[in-house]
Parts: C-alpha cells; structure tokens; sequence
C-alpha cells in the first residue's frame, strides 16, 4: 500500500496541472477586424466544402467580433473570383454542348448570384459579397490591381522573364491553367489533377516540368513556346519568410497547419532520383552544377541539394537529355503574376509590355482589398478608409482558407505584401502605413463520406443549398463548428446522403442540432412557461446566486480565449456542456421551489442568467434562434455587446432605467431552434 501511494506520488509530477482560467490574461483583440472568407470561381454553385469548410467558420469570427469590439469595426468581405482559366474552360464545354447561350459575363454573374443567395440562407452575415468581374467592384478592383503592379515595378520587385508556355498548335492558341492536364511534378505529390504550373493541391512548378500534359481543347500533346511575363522572385524573400514563419510558431492564435506547410518550402532546390538510376547518374555527376548528394538506404532514391534555381534547372536538363527520371521537391520559385488570357485582370503596361492580363490566382490575393474599399465607397466613407483596417497596427485581417491554398496565401501573399514596404527595410513586421500581414485561419480538408470530393473530381460534393432540403442552416452551422477541421480532414456524413448508413443508426449531422433543438429549448421555454404560470410575463428582478455566476463567468472567459484561438469545435463542446448543465440545474431544484414564489423566482433568475450567458455565447453559432430568444426576453441588442457580457438581466435592465421588465408572452410548444425549417 505504502508503495503504491509513492507511486502515485512520484506520478503526480507528470500529470498536467489544471490551468485556472481566472488567472490567465484576457485575450487582446485588435481595434479593427478586415474577415474573409476565400473566393468561389464563378464557374459552379456552392457546394459543401465552401461553405462548412470556410464560410461558416468566418462568420462565427465575424459575428462574435461585432459584439466583441463593436459592429462598425468589422468588415466581412467575400466575392466571387471571376477570371481565369478554369471559368473559360468551363464556359467554352457549356457553349460547345449548346446548354448556355450568354456571354461569359453572363454566365460568371448567374453563378455570382447563386453563391450570394445560398450564403445568405446560411445566414453568413457578409457585409459584401462582392465579383472581382462584375459593376463596381470590378472598376475598384481593376484600379487596385494596377497601383498593387506599379508599385512593386518602383520597389524593383517585378521581374520580367521569358518561360515556355503550352501552345495547342492545332487548335492555334497558348493554353493557360486548366486548359493542360497532366501529372504533377513534385516529389511525392498524390493529385490527380495538375495543371500548367500548379496542381489540384496547390504545388508550384515550371510548365516544362508538367509530366506527360495533354491539352484539354484537342487532346493533343502540345508545344512550348517563349512567353514574357512579370514575375515577384520569392526565393529573394527566403529569411523574410523563415523569420515570418518563425514567428507564427510564438502566436498562441496560429494554426501548427500553416506554419508546418510553410516551412516545407523553406528547403533549399533539392532533387529526387531513384535509385535505379544512380549509376546512370553518377556517370553524369562531373558535369552537373554542384550539389550535395544525399543518399539513405532506408529510401528508394537519393537527394541532390543544390544552392540555388539555376543550378538546379540546369541539372534537370541534364538529366532529362540522359533520360534519367526524378521528381523536385518543394522550394521557393519565381511567383508569376502575368499571362496572356483575354478574360482576366488588364496589367499596367510596365517597360513597354502590353497586352498583358493579370494572372487570377495574385489578384484574387489582394481582391479582400478591393472588396474592402468597394464596402467602405458604398458607405460614403473616404477613399483612404481602407488603410485603418489594411495598414494599421491596431487592426487586423483574418484569412480563413483551405489546407490547399496556404502556398498561396501563407507565401506569395505575404512576399507580396512584404514587397509593399519600399526596395529597403523590408520586414516580417509591418510597420504603420504599410500593408499587414494576414492571420491565416486554415482548415483541413473537409470530406464526404470518408472521401475527397471535388467539383472537378470523381467524387462529387453536394451542392450546399441541396442541404438545406434535410437540415436547417442552424443545424449545418453547428456541426460544421463541431467537426474539428483545425486539428485533422474529417468526413461530413449526412444520413440522408449515406447509402450505407443503417436505418436506426442516429444522424451524425444532428448531433449539434438536437443540443439546441432539444436542451436549449427545453430550458429557456420552462423558464418562460413557469413564468406565465405563476403571474405576468416579467423578470424576476433579483441577485444571482454566486455559485451561477462563477461558473457563468468562468465560461465566458473559457469561450473567450477559445475564440481567440479559432477552437470552434472545443466552443461547440464548452457550449454543449454549459447548457446541458443549466437544464440540469433547471430540473433539479425547480420541483422543491415551485411552490415557494421566493425560491422559485431564485432558481427563475439562477437559470434565466445561464440561459442569457448561453444565448450570447450562441449568437455568434446560431444566429436566427438566438434573436428570437433576445424578441422574446424583449431585450435590445445592446445585449450582445460584450461590455455587458458579465451583467446579470437584472443588471442590464437597470442600465436601461428600468424598475421592471416585461417579456414576451411564449405561445405552447414555441421552438427557439427548430428540428426542420419553419
């Protein structure tokens, strides 16, 4: 026994001490909040992906900000991307099968307004949700776009190079983006799907590099030909973006997702070949640039190392002149920001370069800029209100996006705007007056049935306005927030689209939705019904007990940091077990109050505060039920601003001068949160 006791002793020192939330500082939030929420081509509906796995995310940031720091300080922007190659795919296969008959306009702004009409009956509280292609916020974003060039041609940040691009020569034209199908390059790479120099997961690459391409037009396999583009050479931002990266590892707030992506392109140009071809190689060696040759017998090839680009360009033309086969691996290139696609972004014409059209994937980057001044013009506000939420220290810009597209927005966006900062001094650290960099909130890939889906793949999504035929929006929301997309890819399963879902096995989607429709509205309703009850529909004006806010407040704070830190599946779960303990609460001491009116109004006002600090802490969640639940405590919505988030409902209606206040009279069977729409 005495043995046993040392033992768990000695244990003692390895078992994690429970963190107290009250000595922990508050998280601080910026002045200013720029949230957005990517871009959808405007080629296709919305479909799942879109909208669980960014979009309701971004707007649980969004709403929570607004009554975090005040709704005249967040703006939430989003819009469609309408340029690009895989929208002119898209419209050439429509028009050649005869199913479309309009311009490509046309056809970009029938999607437009089915991607804005399924985000508003998801209840995603955009501020704009704007096109890149279309009424005023093209002309804004046109207008940025060219001042964005010119100024990194006067920083000396564009670099004019000569690439080989495919050209079809029997369809008689360059073939850009998604125009070429074939097999990515990049070591170890598993997309089915690669592209003229980016694949379907997001890797870089020269086009001569593409294996085995073919075009999508004729089939055939086409020809490389001498093409100049402007380029931002991201291999000069090499200790920039270590040093940022570097930095991402101390922000309590960053995701391990984004640093850990990023740094596989901090690797030097290296070169996988297999072994099978060492001895071919080593005949090649004397002639090949220097390198450093790394070999592991554990592994099927070996790895050249070389000290930069050219170097190692050079030694992929001698090895394929020798038929040796290898793949690159992942490193920092030239980021191109020009080509020559008619539907796209007119480029400045820079040291006489003309006819030039911005490449989409750079312009889509910066497009929450546009977005932002096109917002901001609709209001009436100045022409330089952009520059408090994009180039302020006191403000700052929440990305979320997809494991696919970090590259993008965790490297080039940031050499980008990096390159902002003037042709000296630049840093990971933007200063006042100089653009800010971008907190990325990146999820994992969110799956369907275990599996990938892909508009362009074989598993197909569903469409997400689809959805709402078997859930309501408040339902989807919830568990999209429940899924955990921030720590792993995890796989949406909705019953009614599961062949193989057994017929009494619960729904997995409904989990989320039964804690509002069930326990939530089983608490707040009692309250209201026990009012009636026993008198007039009006607060019990009295304290609280100590025991309810403590743990009110302690939720608060826990719910806070979590927001902080985008946990929104540990807010689901906090949330879950916060209003399943107030029904709790409710059940266990209502039946000995009731007929006592002191001791019932005491466990009335206990629970109804729970049912308020609940209710705030679900409108961000669940929106629509929430208001509802305010209308009928008949409480204004001063009540979501967090200066009042501590305060009792006795409290609160005494700010407001009251002695007493009525609510709502609640009708029988009344559902804050509906199972089905209403």
């Amino acid at each position: 026994m005495a043995k046993r006791d040392k033992k768990n002793q000695n244990n003692e020192q390895y078992r994690p001490k429970k963190i107290n939330i009250f000595d922990l500082p508050r998280p601080e939030f910026p002045k200013r909040a720029v949230i957005t929420g990517g871009m959808p081509y405007g080629n296709k509906q919305l479909h799942f992906g879109h909208v669980g796995g960014v979009f309701v995310q971004a707007d649980c940031l969004a709403r929570f900000l607004r009554d975090r720091i005040g709704g005249d300080n967040v703006i939430f922007v989003s819009g469609t991307d309408c340029y690009g190659s895989p929208i002119v795919e898209s419209y050439r296969k429509l028009i050649e099968a005869g199913e479309f008959d309009g311009t490509i306009e046309d056809f970009v702004r029938e999607n437009h307004e089915s991607q804005k009409d399924t985000l508003s009956k998801y209840g995603i509280s955009l501020n704009l949700f704007g096109a890149s292609g279309l009424d005023e916020a093209k002309e804004i974003h046109a207008e940025v776009s060219r001042e964005l060039m010119e100024d990194w041609h006067k920083n000396g940040h564009l670099e004019k190079m000569v690439t080989s691009q495919f050209y079809d020569a029997k369809a008689g034209q360059f073939l850009n983006g998604r125009q070429v199908v074939g097999k990515c390059p990049v070591d170890k790479c598993q997309s089915d799907k690669a592209y003229a120099d980016e694949c379907s997961l997001g890797h870089q690459y020269m086009p001569a590099d593409l294996i085995d391409p073919k075009s999508t037009i004729t089939g055939e396999t086409p020809e490389m030909r001498d093409v100049t583009n402007w380029y931002i050479d991201l291999t000069k931002f090499t200790e920039l973006m270590r040093e940022y990266a570097e930095g991402l590892k101390a922000k309590e707030n960053s995701r391990p997702l984004v640093y850990n992506t990023i740094s596989e392109f901090m690797q030097p140009p290296m070169i996988y070949v297999k072994n099978d071809f060492l001895d071919a190689f080593e005949a090649l060696s004397g002639s090949m640039p220097e390198h450093e040759l790394i070999r592991d017998e554990k592994k099927t090839s070996f790895t050249l190392v070389f000290k930069n680009l050219n170097d190692r360009d050079k030694a992929k033309d001698l090895l394929n002149e020798s038929g040796i086969r290898f793949r690159a691996g992942k490193t920092l290139v030239p980021f191109r920001l020009t080509g020559n696609i008619e539907w796209g972004v007119p480029a400045p014409v820079l040291d006489g370069e003309e006819g030039l059209t911005i490449w989409v994937w750079p312009e889509s980057l910066w497009a929450p800029i546009s977005f932002t001044k096109t917002y901001l013009k609709q209001k009436g506000m100045p022409d330089n209100e952009w520059e408090k939420y994009w180039l302020s220290r006191d403000a700052e810009v929440y990305q979320f996006i997809g494991q696919d597209n970090i590259y993008f927005y965790g490297i080039a966006e940031m050499a980008m705007f990096m390159a902002l900062q003037g042709k000296d001094g630049i840093t990971a650290d933007p200063k006042d007056g100089q653009m800010i960099l971008p907190t990325l909130v990146a999820n994992n890939h969110i799956l369907f049935l275990n599996k990938k889906a892909s508009s362009s793949g074989d598993v197909k999504p569903p469409i997400a306005a689809d959805l709402l035929e078997y859930y309501t929006a408040e339902q989807l929301r919830a568990h999209f927030l429940g899924l955990g997309l921030s720590l792993k890819s995890v796989s949406f399963r909705p019953k009614p689209l599961n062949p193989d879902a057994n017929e009494r096995d619960p729904d997995p989607v409904e989990r989320e939705g039964k804690m509002l429709s069930g326990v939530f509205n089983r608490v707040a309703r009692s309250c209201f019904y026990t009012i009636q009850k026993y008198g007039e529909s009006k607060l019990p004006m009295g304290k609280v007990s100590d025991e309810v806010l403590h743990y009110a407040k302690e939720t608060i704070l826990k719910y806070e940091r979590m927001m902080y830190k985008f946990e929104f599946h540990s807010i689901m779960s906090l949330m879950d077990t916060y209003i399943r303990d107030a029904n709790k609460f409710w059940a266990k001491n209502i039946k000995e109050a009731e007929s006592d009116d002191k001791a019932r109004n005491q466990v009335i006002t206990d629970t109804l505060h729970m049912v308020r600090t609940a209710m705030s802490l679900m409108h961000p969640i669940a929106p629509e039920g929430t208001e509802l639940l305010r209308e009928y405590l008949n409480l204004d919505e001063d009540i979501w601003s967090w200066e009042h988030i501590f305060e009792t409902l006795t409290e609160f209606c005494e700010s407001k001068g009251e002695t007493e206040h009525p609510i709502k009279f609640l009708e029988p069977r009344f559902d804050f949160f509906p199972m089905r729409s209403r």
